[in-house]
């Protein structure tokens, strides 16, 4: 298959998951007022190498001139490009315990285009609560918001007990729902045409003792 023929969707799963990373970088130079980063800076920056580099870059076409380098402001518009950053993306959260309350109020979010809409909750003494912007709805609110929501809600975020997960993304499902995130310590289940993350920290620090222990 032609690198240059790959259409989005159809990257390398870890090549998906460098280009956040080459992104930041680059837009850290951008920041400085480099215009121009060699594939060795760009790579070290990103916690890579060169060859894997110019891999990845590869998969989204042609860029750069040897000897010379590659543009920042042309990297930096064609990743967000291929991560589909050039408009901001809808977010709700739902779990307003002590993660999900610093995730609404994480500026990082709305700096790389993610606008935190929405917050859900099932205790009634957080629903009406306005945390850092975001008003505080009930559970039984989430599909009627999501649906009424203009262009609807692109992501969704779990950062409920492990027992309440499944049921909290199958509302995020009905109400159209097509990303989500799930914080809480156990596995979900949805749709092929959802895509899922499961970010469990516990299993992250198992997996950093693993490595500990090999020392």
């Amino acid at each position: 298959m032609n690198k240059k023929s790959l259409k989005k969707g159809k990257l390398p799963q870890a090549t998906i998951a460098r280009l956040p990373v080459y992104l930041r970088s680059l837009v850290m130079l951008a920041n400085k007022g480099e215009q121009i980063v060699s594939s060795d800076i760009l790579a070290q920056l990103a916690g890579t190498n060169a060859a894997q580099l110019r891999k990845d870059l590869s998969y989204l076409g042609e860029f750069g001139t040897r000897g010379v380098g590659y543009e920042v402001d042309q990297l930096i518009n064609e990743m967000s490009k291929w991560l589909g950053l050039l408009r901001d993306r809808k977010v709700i959260i739902v779990g307003l315990g002590r993660l999900g309350g610093a995730l609404v109020g994480y500026q990082g979010f709305s700096q790389r285009g993610f606008k935190i809409v929405g917050a859900f909750d099932r205790d009634p003494a957080k629903i009406g609560m306005v945390t850092d912007g975001v008003l505080v709805r009930s559970m039984e609110e989430l599909e009627d918001f999501v649906k009424n929501t203009p262009g609807g809600i692109d992501i969704g975020i779990i950062a409920t007990q492990a027992s309440s997960a499944q049921s909290v993304a199958n509302k995020m499902i009905n109400a159209g729902i097509k990303a989500i995130i799930n914080f809480a310590p156990i596995t979900i289940d949805v749709p092929a045409d959802v895509v899922l993350r499961q970010v469990d920290l516990s299993v992250e620090l198992q997996i950093l003792s693993y490595y500990l222990q090999k020392e």
